[in-house]
C-alpha cells in the first residue's frame, strides 16, 4: 500500500516537465520518488523523451510520456484517453505545471498574445481537468494541485505582467470553483502561487537580474524546484485530504497575505 495515497499506487499526471530545469520537471521527479507512477505531458517532445526516461531509470517507477499541447483539447482528450488505455495504475493526481511568461506591457499587448497566454496559464489546467478527473472519480482517489503565481496577487512585475496575472488570477477561481463542484467524490484541489524560482522561465535574462530578483526576497533567495514539487506532493497525499480550495504561497516572504 502506498503511503502517500493510502489506496495502492496511483498515477500523477504531470504538464509541463520537459526543461531539466523546470518545476515540471521536479515535480515529476518527486512524485516517482514518492512512489507514484508518473504520466509527463508537454509539447516539446523531444526534451520530454528524455526527461521521462532520467525519471524512470532513476526511480523504477512506471513513467509514461505524452506529446500534448494543452492549449487544444483534442490533444489533452488524446493523452488522457492513453493514460486510461496503458498499463499504467488508476489517475489519482493531477498537478497542472506548464506555463509561459508575459512581459509584455498592457499597451503593447496584441489580442494573439493575451490569447496565447491565457491558452497555456489558465485555459490548458481547465482542459487537463476535464479530461482527467472522470478518470479520478471512477478510482476513488483524487488530488488537483494548479500552478497560479505570485503576480496573480500582486500584479506583476518585470518579466511578467497584466495577461500573466490575469490568467494565473483565473487559475485561483478555477481551483476553488473546483473545490466546491468535486468534494463530494473526497477530491482536493489547491493552488500554489511562487514567488520567483531558479528556472530558465526567465529568457533574456542576466545574472545581475537574477541577483536583483533574489535581493527584494526578505530571505534573500530564489525559490528551487525541488521546493515547490515538494509541496505539490504533499498536497496530493492522504495526509492533505481535508485541505482543499486554498492558495498555497510559497514566495521566500515576498507576498504575505
Amino acid at each position: 500500500m502506498s503511503f502517500q495515497t493510502g489506496v495502492g499506487q496511483r498515477t500523477a499526471v504531470v504538464t509541463g516537465c520537459a526543461s531539466p530545469r523546470g518545476i515540471g520537471f521536479a515535480v515529476a521527479r518527486r512524485y516517482a520518488q514518492e512512489g507514484w507512477a508518473v504520466a509527463m505531458l508537454d509539447i516539446d517532445e523531444a526534451a520530454l523523451k528524455i526527461a521521462a526516461e532520467k525519471v524512470k531509470s532513476e526511480f523504477g517507477q512506471p513513467v509514461l510520456a505524452m506529446h500534448c499541447n494543452i492549449g487544444d483539447k483534442t490533444s489533452v482528450d488524446a493523452a488522457a484517453k492513453a493514460v486510461m488505455e496503458s498499463n499504467l495504475p488508476p489517475v489519482g493526481a493531477i498537478a497542472n505545471v506548464a506555463g509561459i511568461p508575459s512581459p509584455s506591457s498592457f499597451l503593447e499587448l496584441s489580442l494573439e498574445e493575451w490569447n496565447r497566454v491565457y491558452a497555456v496559464n489558465c485555459t490548458g489546467s481547465f482542459l487537463v481537468c476535464q479530461a482527467f478527473i472522470p478518470q479520478m472519480i471512477e478510482g476513488g482517489y483524487g488530488r488537483i494541485v494548479n500552478m497560479s503565481s505570485v503576480t496573480a496577487q500582486h500584479g506583476g512585475g518585470v518579466f511578467s505582467k497584466t495577461s500573466y496575472a490575469a490568467a494565473k488570477a483565473g487559475v485561483i477561481g478555477l481551483t476553488r470553483g473546483l473545490a466546491r463542484e468535486f468534494a463530494q467524490y473526497g477530491i482536493t484541489a489547491n493552488a500554489i502561487c511562487p514567488g520567483v524560482v531558479d528556472t530558465d522561465i526567465r529568457v533574456g535574462s542576466t545574472p545581475e537580474n537574477e541577483a536583483k530578483l533574489a535581493e527584494a526576497v526578505p530571505m534573500k533567495r530564489q525559490c528551487k524546484p525541488e521546493e515547490i514539487a515538494a509541496l505539490y506532493v504533499w498536497l496530493s497525499s492522504a495526509d492533505a485530504g481535508y485541505i482543499t480550495g486554498t492558495t498555497q504561497n510559497i514566495n521566500g516572504g515576498a507576498y504575505i497575505a
